[in-house]
């Protein structure tokens, strides 16, 4: 949520709004399919739209996240989650890639929810940014992944 300078609270920013519209339309959607096995393929074929739609930059980051997570861990589901692709273990979500126009960032984030098993001592991080998807890159989520399903 923004705020002005003076403190005032202005509430969501356009971005903001835009994403909880687009939640709203995916349970919506998800509601209306009649099987589980329906709702799964749908909910895949909708990642991959939504991944298409992305520009250049992060649709290609975001094939190769896509790619790499389902390979790591081939129980996750993919499904829409506030308009971005997210992984889900028996319905919720573990990991979700966030492209860096959805919210006008500097760069797309590999998000990891509170159910990911990546606890570390006191304090671990639960985003990565990511720019590039090299082989040492695709390594690292490919561990992230596999421990965050433990």
């Amino acid at each position: 949520m923004s705020s002005t300078g003076s403190g005032k609270h202005e509430g969501f920013s356009a971005e903001e709004r835009a994403a909880m519209k687009e939640h709203a339309q995916e349970l919506k959607a998800a509601s209306r399919r009649s099987s589980r096995a329906d709702k799964a393929e749908a909910a895949a074929q909708d990642v991959l739209a939504k991944i298409a739609e992305m520009p250049d930059d992060d649709r290609v980051i975001a094939e190769r996240v896509h790619a790499v997570v389902l390979a790591a861990a081939p129980d996750l589901a993919p499904k829409l989650w506030y308009g971005m692709p997210a992984y889900a273990l028996d319905g919720k979500n573990v990991c979700f890639f966030q492209a860096a126009a959805k919210f006008k960032a500097r760069y797309a984030t590999l998000g990891f929810e509170a159910r990911a098993r990546l606890d570390d001592g006191s304090m671990w991080p639960t985003a990565f940014a990511v720019t590039e998807v090299t082989p040492e890159v695709e390594a690292r989520i490919t561990e992230l992944v596999k421990r965050a399903v433990g």
